[in-house]
């Protein structure tokens, strides 16, 4: 389903082009995406969108998120060490960051890698209109660094 989010995102809501539900279905069905695929990943995007248009308050500054055991088993520990990170530095909010947690333990896989968290976050954040965050948040989806050979 990941692939089908993407490929919707890189296609459609990067451009703020909003294709009726048939037109989108057709065409993802076209693009070779399964109908099960589509269905849940259109279910997975309207989820995101309406979270993000959510006016959630925001948890005390000094709260302490721990993370549950099924949260530990799903995200890896580099998604969990990015997710610090983002917050750490001001890039994302906590509410932010809860949306993020529930939309990625709402894929349907065992395991969300790195990558997977990473484009959440910058869905997130293109939904949001923050642009200086989702600058940061592109360079770290596509700005993979170099490997250094000693």
């Amino acid at each position: 389903m990941f692939e089908v989010l993407v490929y919707m995102f890189e296609n459609y809501v990067a451009h703020n082009i909003c294709p009726d539900q048939d037109t989108l279905a057709m065409e993802l069905l076209a693009a070779g995406f399964e109908d099960d695929e589509i269905h849940d990943a259109v279910d997975w995007i309207n989820r995101l969108n309406a979270m993000a248009d959510d006016h959630i308050e925001a948890p005390a500054q000094h709260t302490m998120r721990v993370y549950a055991a099924d949260e530990q088993i799903k995200l890896e520990a580099e998604s969990l060490s990015f997710l610090s990170f983002l917050l750490n530095n001001q890039i994302i909010q906590l509410h932010q960051h809860e949306i993020i947690i529930e939309r990625a333990m709402a894929l349907p896989q065992p395991v969300v890698h790195l990558d997977e968290v990473r484009w959440i976050a910058y869905m997130l954040l293109k939904k949001q209109g923050q642009e200086e965050e989702l600058q940061f948040a592109e360079e770290a989806i596509f700005d993979k660094p170099a490997v250094t050979l000693h």
